[in-house]
């Protein structure tokens, strides 16, 4: 082979992992987000974050409507500042943030398909029972049809030492 052969061969570009995290207000949501901070730090990769702006319904009340979904508005804001500085502080990256309306499950199945550059999809199940919580159950059943990413679960039950000592 000549050495103009291996002068045309270019390294395969490595893609970035990117981990994808829905935030919600349950305590194993941060089992969720520590665990995927310490595989996209030891990765190399980088967290996106997902809050759903659940829609509120008050027809005759339009104003009051709009007030509402501005509060949610501003409180999902807070929240994924606070996060991304979470984030940052554990994987030294800020991390992509997304925030949509409409319902979790179903805005976590369409930005998974419409954002081909999220690689690996984390949840939580919920602690100390028989059911994975709503949103577990609806993505595992969409695994397969809408889904071509792995999904991680974390249980709802370990600790921080213990997700820290899987993803050593």
């Amino acid at each position: 082979m000549s050495e103009d052969a291996f002068s045309e061969v270019t390294p395969k570009k490595v893609r970035q992992r990117v981990f994808l995290v829905v935030v919600d207000d349950t305590k194993e949501m941060g089992n969720a987000l520590h665990y995927a901070c310490r595989r996209a730090q030891r990765t190399g990769g980088r967290l996106a974050l997902l809050y759903v702006i659940e829609p509120v319904e008050f027809g005759h009340w339009l104003g009051v409507g709009r007030i509402m979904e501005a509060d949610a508005r501003a409180t999902a804001e807070q929240r994924m500042q606070k996060l991304g500085a979470e984030v940052f502080k554990l994987t030294g990256s800020m991390p992509i943030i997304h925030i949509r309306e409409g319902k979790r499950s179903d805005e976590v199945v369409r930005l998974v398909q419409e954002d081909d550059t999220i690689s690996t999809l984390v949840l939580a199940t919920a602690a100390g029972g028989a059911d994975p919580g709503p949103l577990v159950t609806h993505v595992t059943n969409q695994l397969g049809r809408k889904l071509k990413i792995p999904l991680v679960l974390i249980p709802g039950e370990l600790s921080t030492d213990e997700i820290d000592e899987l993803t050593h």
